[in-house]
């Protein structure tokens, strides 16, 4: 019963949660990679939204606000006791969400979840299933994927951009996804395998100390931060080099300039691993999606050479 007792409340916080610290639970920074991997579904799904708007935005908004805000509260939840010492300020172990409000939280938007993939239809429920099953399965006893860092960030890379962009390809389209779209949506899920590792050097002492072993912590932030820049590259490879054999010169020639400047941004970033993850984050990040778009397009019925 230890993983569900809550954190003592500290003195005078307030008896339930308001609705702008249950927003700061869900951490809306973290919901725009699921949302683009739903669009890059949509964009090789060649679907046309004059006719299908409303399904697109039903799933743009359970990949992001709802599934992806849903693992945040489960995350955040399981991690608390790593949050006070990681990030105190957070709202389970600032005392601004006490009790089990936090739990109450996770187990709601879980529901809401299911409820609201129930209306994308057959392919969108079983894919909020696996997201919510993949979600309490990384953060929650007694699998706690996130305990390792090579199966916890692979489970995450996998839950928000490979599983997403499968989604909504599937639901767009009314039909199981072309292959090739199954095969570039899983390799760019690998490769944001490197990504969740970015995550993990603001948190190594209080990872280290409740034996949560991520990348940084097991191999130390200057070798993590390598494996993670290989880890990020080499499905990038994969994809070029497949979609110039499918005859998608153009959008190999975008994935392989989208690399290219991400290798910049790597050999800066390598220099202080800890201190630029931040930075990387954003800069390095922001290249690795625009190459999904591209690849996406290129794929849909009809796309760009």
């Amino acid at each position: 019963m230890a993983n569900f007792a809550p954190l003592a409340t500290p003195e005078g916080s307030a008896a339930r949660p308001t609705p702008a610290v249950v927003l700061e639970l869900l951490k809306p920074i973290t919901w725009f990679p699921p949302m683009w991997a739903f669009g890059c579904g949509i964009a090789a799904s060649g679907a046309s939204l004059a006719e299908r708007w409303p399904i697109a935005f039903l799933g743009i908004l359970l990949a992001g606000p709802l599934v992806c805000g849903m693992s945040q509260a489960v995350n955040d939840w399981f991690d608390r006791h790593v949050d006070a010492i990681n990030e105190p300020r957070r709202p389970i172990p600032s005392g601004r969400m006490p009790g089990f409000w936090g739990l109450y939280v996770a187990i709601g938007w879980t529901v809401v979840s299911l409820a609201v993939g129930a209306l994308l239809g057959p392919w969108g429920f079983a894919a909020t299933v696996l997201a919510v099953v993949l979600a309490w399965a990384y953060s929650a006893p007694p699998l706690r994927l996130k305990q390792n860092g090579w199966w916890g960030n692979l489970a995450c890379g996998l839950s928000y951009e490979a599983l997403p962009w499968i989604t909504g390809a599937a639901v767009l389209s009314g039909s199981a996804p072309d292959p090739r779209v199954v095969v570039v949506a899983l390799l760019y899920g690998l490769g944001a395998h490197g990504i969740m590792t970015l995550n993990d050097f603001k948190s190594i002492e209080g990872d280290r100390r409740f034996g949560v072993n991520s990348l940084p912590v097991m191999l130390g932030p200057e070798r993590a931060a390598i494996v993670a820049c290989i880890v990020m590259a080499a499905p990038q490879v994969v994809v070029g080099a497949l979609l110039l054999s499918w005859g998608m010169p153009t959008a190999a020639l975008i994935v392989a300039v989208v690399l290219g400047l991400q290798g910049l941004s790597m050999k800066k970033w390598l220099r202080d691993p800890r201190g630029l993850a931040p930075w990387y984050n954003g800069a390095g990040v922001t290249l690795f999606v625009a190459g999904m778009m591209a690849s996406a397009v290129a794929l849909a019925p009809g796309g760009a050479p």
